[in-house]
């Protein structure tokens, strides 16, 4: 374990899906959605298989024992990434990303509804708090006239939608993978995510894509290469240091969003989205700490009731 070097990787991750959001948000709501996805997932297998290859693990990537938990995740996968897209090229970039960061917050919901883990009053209290946060950022869209909702153009209602929508699916995929990493393999997880992903956008061609300039084509192809880059980076980060340590280094493509925002596209956040991305960071980072907190109590509950096997494990080199 690694700590500093997990960080780092986790770090250069956050930027790396940094700048291919701000990307997805250069070529805006112009391109068919399909179509970035497909160049997204598509491209992304390029560096995965490269580096996969590289580690001799390429027979690993293919192998599956539960075929079926890898199309469920790959359908939330599909959803999550469409929804995505579909928000950022809709949304100021901190805006999306600010609603993106709410999927820890449904992953807590989903956790107690679908695998039945017992949740308490302290993480129940921090997604109250983080959707109170999503309401403060979503409010400059809010009309004060009447109690009623009133979005500022179609645009912007169906952007919201999308980040809503994508959160909740991306919260389901982290459900899924936890079911899968009991006996699947990070790569093949991996892998499988994009290959769905790219199969699904290419399935939209006969809708009609459209012609990329030399320029907008090597944006496409950047951003599966970015983002097939930022996974790797990420997967790394996790086996130099434990999740509850880089977890929270997350939160820094909100300043990457912040900055690629207002230099690319001029987007300068207000307050109340500001303020807004402030209690829902708040409100994750305090669902991380609950998390790692459990974790060790239940560490040191397990040595307690088996003395024996913890001695044992601390003596094995």
């Amino acid at each position: 374990m690694n700590p500093t070097r997990g960080i780092a990787l986790k770090l250069v991750s956050a930027l790396l899906f940094a700048v291919m959001s701000a990307l997805v948000r250069y070529l805006g709501a112009r391109y068919p959605i399909g179509q970035v996805v497909f160049y997204r997932s598509a491209f992304a297998l390029v560096p995965l298989l490269v580096v996969y290859a590289w580690r001799g693990e390429l027979a690993a990537v293919v192998r599956t024992d539960r075929p079926l938990g890898q199309a469920g995740r790959g359908v939330l996968s599909i959803a999550g990434m469409f929804f995505n897209f579909g928000a950022v090229a809709r949304l100021p970039l901190v805006e999306s990303n600010a609603i993106a960061f709410t999927s820890p917050l449904f992953s807590v919901a989903l956790a107690a509804l679908i695998l039945k883990e017992r949740v308490r009053v302290y993480r129940w209290s921090a997604v109250t708090i983080g959707f109170v946060g999503v309401l403060v950022v979503l409010s400059p869209h809010l009309s004060g006239d009447e109690l009623t909702v009133a979005m500022a153009s179609a645009t912007s209602l169906v952007g919201i939608l999308y980040a809503i929508g994508g959160s909740l699916a991306n919260a389901g995929t982290v459900i899924q993978t936890r079911r899968l990493a009991e006996s699947e393999s990070t790569s093949s997880i991996v892998f499988y995510f994009s290959l769905s992903c790219a199969l699904a956008g290419l399935a939209t061609w006969p809708f009609g894509w459209i012609g990329p300039t030399p320029t907008e084509l090597a944006a496409l192809i950047g951003i599966g290469f970015l983002g097939g880059t930022g996974h790797i980076f990420l997967t790394e980060s996790y086996r130099h240091a434990s999740a509850s340590v880089v977890a929270p280094f997350d939160y820094t493509s909100m300043i990457w969003a912040l900055i690629l925002g207002y230099a690319m596209f001029g987007e300068a956040p207000t307050q109340a989205i500001v303020l807004g991305s402030v209690i829902i960071a708040a409100a994750g980072l305090f669902v991380i700490w609950r998390e790692r907190r459990l974790a060790m109590m239940q560490r040191r509950h397990a040595r307690a009731l088996h003395p024996g096997e913890a001695a044992t494990t601390l003596r094995t080199p």
